[in-house]
């Protein structure tokens, strides 16, 4: 028999800080910096065609833009995207509302292309990592830019056009694009199944 002393409180429920089974925990009381993926449900490559790789990053930034995070980094493929990105104000607590709303649109609209308007998940949950350690953040900045190219999709990240690369390598020095593409992420794709 369980004892009911090792089991979470209801506390620990509500403060959000039981880890499910079925789910990873989101924990966005805290603003900063954060990295998230979402992977389409069994890897489904729903966004295969450019037309909806262009509706979903255009989605994707206004999304973020819409309620106040300022994004730095992302990159869309056919079956799932990573965003870096600064939460406003005290808190992360808007990334829930907004994540859901995306995966909504994107599901809708997808059944609706695609005529099947029973499907409900297309989505896996998310998981959202708060930067909160220098290396992380720059390791994880050059995981999201060279994302592309560790697809085999491109010889060099830049050319995706689903993908903050170009704009980064247009924008920054070219000290700093060195100092980030000298982070290695080996250890980011294998906990990305990647």
């Amino acid at each position: 028999m369980a004892h009911m002393d090792n089991l979470p409180s209801d506390e620990d429920s509500l403060k959000g800080t039981r880890d499910w089974p079925h789910a990873p925990p989101h924990r966005l009381d805290q603003a900063g910096v954060y990295f998230v993926t979402a992977r389409t449900r069994d890897s489904a490559q729903l966004f295969d065609t450019r037309e909806r790789r262009d509706w979903f990053q255009e989605l994707l930034l206004k999304g973020f833009h819409e309620v106040g995070w300022k994004t730095e980094a992302w990159a869309v493929l056919s079956n799932h995207y990573h965003v870096v990105a600064h939460s406003p104000g005290g808190s992360a607590e808007t990334l829930g509302p907004l994540l859901q709303k995306l995966h909504s649109l994107s599901t809708k609209r997808l059944n609706l292309e695609d005529g099947i308007p029973g499907r409900t998940r297309l989505w896996q949950n998310y998981r959202e990592t708060h930067l909160t350690y220098q290396r992380s953040y720059l390791a994880r900045l050059n995981y999201v830019h060279q994302n592309p190219k560790h697809h085999g999709l491109v010889g060099l990240a830049s050319q995706w056009p689903w993908c903050s690369a170009a704009a980064f390598k247009a924008t920054a020095s070219q000290a700093w694009v060195r100092t980030i593409a000298s982070f290695q992420f080996d250890e980011i794709a294998r906990e990305d199944g990647e």
